[in-house]
């Protein structure tokens, strides 16, 4: 696998920017100079992340998303712990 991150990733299983082998890895975002824990779904290339909007659902149950505009960056969590385990052997 590539160090780098997808240009778009979503956490929903019905979305086609949906990757498990991916999210699997741990995936970190930064937007707007802030590292968010809560993204359900990003572009890079379109600068925009998708967030939980409280509590509220759509009529299929799923979370209602907003989206918010901005600068984002993201990266792979496990590649310090891959890099960790190279340098010990």
């Amino acid at each position: 696998m590539t160090d780098t991150p997808p240009d778009r990733l979503s956490t929903n299983p019905r979305s086609p920017h949906f990757d498990m082998e991916v999210l699997q890895r741990g995936i970190g975002i930064r937007f707007k100079g802030q590292e968010r824990t809560d993204v359900e779904e990003y572009s890079i290339s379109e600068g925009w992340i998708r967030v939980a909007a409280g509590k509220s659902k759509d009529r299929f149950g799923q979370p209602m998303t907003i989206k918010l505009s901005g600068p984002v960056e993201a990266w792979f969590e496990d590649a310090g712990a891959e890099s960790d385990d190279a340098s010990d052997d």
